[in-house]
């Protein structure tokens, strides 16, 4: 019974999208772009684009599994503080965003936002930066372009990882719609990659990211933030400077 109620509401358990009226007005300290991307016919993405004073390139950012951009714009504004310009998206169902979910949907939709950021940038101006959820759209848009770097905050090894961390009684490969193999995806990466991943993860447990750092990659970094939970770490100066040191 539950593995039922596992398999048909796994969306409900994965994403929590905070919708938004489409006249919703946001406001932020930085400058910014706002943006609608007709991704597919039934289909419409909702992104900003942060344009810093004196840019030294570009970060095409993907958020968690909660909220929506009047969050995740003052999030990435920290990124636009450091001179760079940001892009980010709210995925479907989220905020302003429309279209139905699936896996393929997200990470056609990211693939959307990079070929839209190719138009105004090289591809060495361009960093994939994943937060969480996101993590698994940026490790496979590294799989497939050739990005300046790639930064994951509290990534995954898989989401079925986490899920059989989390459900442990249950075969949740099976059950499972959504896959995001992380642990796939970076090996092809010809990108330098930088995870950082806090020890008291309770979201996304330690051990799955720290799993990322065991595969047999040349330029992956595994920087630890002892103490960090999945919510802070831009709290402790341990990634305070391991941001600082990629993105100078």
């Amino acid at each position: 019974m539950i593995g039922s109620v596992l398999y048909f509401f796994q969306e409900k358990l994965m994403f929590l999208p905070t919708p938004l009226e489409q006249d919703y007005q946001y406001q932020f300290d930085h400058s910014f772009e706002e943006l609608f991307f007709e991704t597919e016919a039934d289909a419409k993405i909702n992104a900003l684009h942060f344009k810093a004073e004196n840019s030294k390139g570009v970060i095409l950012y993907f958020h968690g599994n909660a909220g929506n951009l009047s969050r995740w714009g003052e999030i990435t504004e920290y990124f636009v503080g450091m001179d760079y310009d940001v892009l980010v998206m709210d995925y479907r169902t989220y905020g302003k965003s429309t279209g139905k979910l699936s896996e393929a949907a997200l990470n056609h939709d990211a693939q959307y936002c990079y070929d839209y950021l190719l138009k105004q940038y090289s591809e060495n101006e361009i960093i994939l930066y994943g937060r969480s959820l996101g993590t698994g759209m940026a490790a496979y848009l590294a799989s497939i372009y050739n990005p300046k770097e790639l930064i994951l905050e509290t990534p995954y090894f898989s989401i079925s990882d986490v899920a059989k961390h989390r459900f442990p009684m249950f075969p949740v490969e099976t059950l499972l719609k959504y896959k995001f193999p992380t642990f796939e995806y970076l090996p092809k990466a010809t990108c330098p990659i930088t995870i950082i991943h806090g020890t008291e993860d309770s979201v996304v447990p330690f051990k799955s990211g720290k799993k990322l750092s065991e595969l047999a990659i040349e330029r992956l970094n595994f920087i630890t933030v002892e103490g960090g939970n999945h919510n802070n770490l831009v709290e402790f100066e341990t990634y305070q400077k391991a941001i600082q040191e990629r993105l100078k």
